[in-house]
């Protein structure tokens, strides 16, 4: 089977023709296998082929923030010891007060994983949204000085439903003026669907790349359930998301950051499930990127 590295190479020694464009890092989103030790959790992402992992470092996640100190770098030598790396952790701070924030981004920092992603605000029936969004800035703000005194990068992920950023058009309000070093976009095409509709989507993808840290891949479909239509998550290309647009997009602004595959769906299997949208997501990136 090819690897990454063996396509590297032959394309290395291959007669020369137009230039491919350096590939992104391919890494998977942990929460799809809570149960799996660091060890199984390494063998798991080096036998399906991806680059690294995006690891869960918050509250049930794989690493738990009280214990990030003992157990992240016991994570980290774990994928060492199998070629990979922690692309980048998943993070539940919301703001700079948080007692765990120091302890999780310099433990990570000193590990020389580049990347953390902010955990989720909220908009509330009884706050102003302009209210909400100004708020959130503040702490954004806070959360982005300590990640410029550790030196670790910050990704605001476009959750939809009714978080704060959902839109792009909010998360772009709270991140102007802000040092684009040191936190920007966790861009997740799935999501920025949901809410994008028709072209919203494309849109909000062109703001993000302007400062794109990380992006997120997952698919869905609507779904019509007890007479509500719900988003319904779903294996990659069964779905709504143009992802073979959008990361043509990407390759095109030169994008290399991690690009985190996350399997939200129910399966039986979910390591089979991974492998499959895995094979899908390396074929796109192939294609976009040459």
């Amino acid at each position: 089977m090819m690897t990454r590295r063996t396509f590297l190479a032959a394309s290395a020694a291959a007669p020369a023709g137009p230039a491919s464009r350096a590939r992104p890092q391919l890494i998977l989103f942990s929460k799809p296998l809570p149960s799996f030790d660091y060890g199984q959790l390494a063998d798991a992402v080096k036998s399906i082929g991806f680059d690294g992992v995006d690891l869960t470092c918050r509250s049930k996640g794989h690493v738990l923030p009280e214990r990030v100190e003992r157990d992240l770098p016991r994570a980290q030598a774990a994928f060492a010891a199998q070629g990979l790396r922690i692309g980048m952790i998943t993070t539940e701070l919301t703001t700079a007060k948080d007692p765990t924030a120091r302890p999780v981004l310099s433990t990570a920092a000193k590990l020389g994983i580049p990347y953390f992603k902010l955990g989720y605000y909220r908009y509330s029936p009884a706050i102003d949204p302009e209210v909400s969004i100004a708020q959130v800035k503040q702490e954004v703000r806070g959360l982005a000085k300590l990640a410029k005194e550790y030196g670790i990068e910050a990704g605001y992920h476009n959750h939809s439903g009714a978080d704060v950023g959902a839109a792009v058009w909010d998360l772009r309000e709270i991140l102007k003026g802000l040092d684009p070093k040191w936190v920007g976009y966790y861009y997740d095409g799935g999501h920025a669907t949901v809410e994008g509709g028709n072209y919203g989507w494309e849109l909000s993808a062109r703001i993000a790349l302007k400062r794109l840290k990380m992006v997120a891949v997952k698919d869905f479909h609507w779904e019509q359930s007890g007479g509500r239509w719900r988003d319904t998550w779903g294996p990659l290309g069964s779905g709504m998301v143009q992802w073979s647009k959008l990361l043509k997009l990407f390759a095109g602004a030169g994008y290399q950051g991690p690009i985190t595959l996350h399997v939200e769906y129910k399966t039986a299997d979910p390591q089979a499930a991974i492998a499959r949208d895995a094979a899908t997501l390396k074929r796109w990136i192939a294609e976009a990127y040459g």
